[in-house]
């Protein structure tokens, strides 16, 4: 499924641009009919958003894996795969053993690989200290901090035409309503129906 590139968001110049392409598509919209299908306004206004995104922000390219993840650890990864799918299909003791095995041994893999590439990161740092290069050291600490940022962009109708219309005529638009069942396993054999719930997600 593609995604936009909401990163581009947190640029002052991304940001501006996507704006006016909201502002511009939404302008186009005031002289559209008040008495409208709900369902037909809110597929015209999701387009819009949608065209909007495409054309300012564009497409997310997923990143690749990180730096010390080499090529030992997509074997290793690719072992876990096959164990995982062999305990699935024949759920004895001996796969069972096996994939815990390979698990441990994954794990302890890149927990080493990643303690060498940060501590070579470090080394840097404290290289770079010494040599009073305050640009990269700022740079490589700033790298250290960033950790999980969760983004939250809403685009909406300005003059919420679109919510005011739903609100007054008590309906939402079919698409609203509409819902993916997502198993999630609780406990127990994966195998087993029965270990699994399910939750709902909404476009919304």
């Amino acid at each position: 499924m593609e995604r936009f590139n909401l990163k581009k968001l947190n640029e002052v110049e991304g940001k501006e641009q996507h704006c006016v392409e909201i502002s511009n598509r939404f302008a186009a919209l005031e002289n559209l009919e008040t008495e409208v299908d709900v369902n037909k306004a809110w597929e015209t206004v999701r387009k819009n958003i949608k065209m909007s995104a495409k054309e300012s922000l564009g497409y997310y390219e997923p990143k690749k894996h990180k730096s010390w993840f080499v090529e030992g650890c997509s074997k290793l990864l690719d072992q876990r795969k096959q164990a995982k799918l062999q305990r699935l299909q024949d759920p004895r003791e001996i796969n069972g053993d096996n994939l815990n095995n390979i698990r441990r041994e994954a794990s302890r893999h890149f927990r080493n690989k990643k303690g060498e590439y940060l501590k070579d990161k470090i080394d840097e740092l404290a290289t770079n200290s010494k040599k009073n290069n305050i640009r990269d050291l700022y740079r490589g600490k700033n790298n250290f901090k960033r950790g999980y940022q969760p983004s939250s962009n809403i685009v909406k109708d300005e003059n919420g035409d679109l919510l005011a219309d739903i609100w007054h005529k008590e309906k939402l638009p079919d698409q609203w309503k509409e819902s993916i069942i997502v198993p999630v396993h609780k406990k127990g054999d994966k195998t087993d129906c029965s270990n699994y719930r399910g939750i709902s997600r909404l476009s919304t």
